[in-house]
């Protein structure tokens, strides 16, 4: 097995993926044979391509939006993750990956904690990649694992990552914490957050150029024997248009210039009520909606502003929903729905700022 470091610098991330070429499929296909059962989701993956000028303005509107919010809520992570005494970073691929390697080098700069920082897939219905943590773990012996994510949305990743984790526990005797910190928690399912608006990390705007040129991880014994990690494709054909280590750059300057402020950021205690009542909202609100549109598959539905981005820029939406259409933070929602022309409905009852629902092929 061997990793690498996609466009970032070695120094920051050790991707443990199989970096394959595979048959590229068009969104419409894709959707048909996911939802005709004939693929699971992890098996496929649609091309990507350049951004339009209109993408890259979307994120450097993002950019200039939430830049004082996102900085402090990074910095806060950070903060809250010195504390432990032997870990390293393990950001799930690919929406914690720019997470991790911003943790990364703030600790390193800030706190003097030089930690290893290591990038591994973890998929719906599939579990984590157990070679890759069981490399993590024979290379980092007696250190603490500390699983990074962009944002939460229903919380299926942080389930997954709890059933796949214990599973790993069994399997190898060992003791790792499934505990999941992200930089939002917007459905009260991650251990640990910075924040609990739902907000536009600037990170989700693009797909691979913002995330070290890496595709989404895939999983398909075509390509993955039971040895290799899971698998993924290296989009050198768009380092043109690769924003990873800008918004990295970006970031950590605008840290550095607010840096007095930010060291006295005092951390507080996880505050269990706040995810409760969230998490409750979370399922009653998705569950309302379920049975209003006669959804039987809970996995068409993704709430918040980050999913609904991931759902505008790789799959098929059928419906937008957006709490306030004049707002700010979902002027990239409606530009990408429009070009799309995707319903938008406003709904000023939601527990989050947006939400998408797949197209389902043959309506339920």
């Amino acid at each position: 097995m061997n990793y690498f470091s996609g466009s970032y610098l070695e120094e920051d991330v050790m991707f443990l993926l199989k970096k394959i070429e595979i048959k590229e499929l068009d969104i419409v296909e894709k959707e048909a044979l996911i939802q005709s059962g004939k693929k699971h989701y992890s098996e496929m993956i649609s091309p990507e391509y350049q951004p339009t000028k209109e993408y890259i303005d979307i994120f450097y509107n993002a950019l200039s939006l939430n830049e004082e919010k996102f900085i402090r809520d990074v910095f806060y992570l950070a903060k809250k993750i010195s504390l432990k005494k032997d870990f390293v970073i393990v950001s799930l691929a690919r929406a914690g990956t720019p997470i991790g390697v911003l943790l990364k080098r703030i600790l390193k700069k800030y706190f003097n904690l030089d930690i290893n920082h290591y990038s591994v897939s973890i998929i719906r219905d599939r579990g984590i990649d157990k070679n890759a943590i069981k490399y993590i773990v024979e290379n980092n012996k007696n250190s603490e694992l500390v699983f990074i994510d962009g944002w939460t949305g229903k919380g299926v990743i942080s389930q997954e990552l709890e059933n796949s984790i214990k599973e790993f526990n069994i399997e190898n005797k060992t003791n790792i914490s499934s505990n999941l910190y992200v930089v939002t928690d917007i459905s009260g399912k991650a251990y640990f957050s910075s924040s609990f608006d739902d907000y536009l990390i600037p990170s989700s705007v693009l797909n691979s150029t913002v995330s070290g040129l890496v595709s989404r991880t895939i999983f398909n014994t075509d390509y993955c024997n039971k040895n290799d990690f899971h698998a993924c494709k290296y989009y050198d054909n768009l380092k043109e248009s690769d924003f990873s280590l800008f918004f990295i750059d970006t970031i950590l300057n605008s840290i550095e210039k607010n840096y007095k402020i930010l060291e006295k950021i005092e951390l507080n205690e996880i505050d269990n009520s706040i995810k409760k009542e969230l998490s409750i909202k979370t399922d009653k609100f998705i569950s309302e909606l379920m049975n209003e549109y006669k959804i039987t598959n809970k996995n068409y539905i993704k709430p918040g502003i980050g999913e609904t981005t991931r759902v505008l820029l790789r799959r098929s939406p059928e419906l937008i929903f957006l709490k306030n259409l004049s707002s700010s933070e979902n002027k990239h929602l409606l530009f990408l729905s429009k070009n799309r022309s995707i319903t938008i409905i406003e709904n000023q009852n939601m527990p989050y700022n947006s939400l998408g629902i797949i197209s389902r092929v043959s309506k339920e």
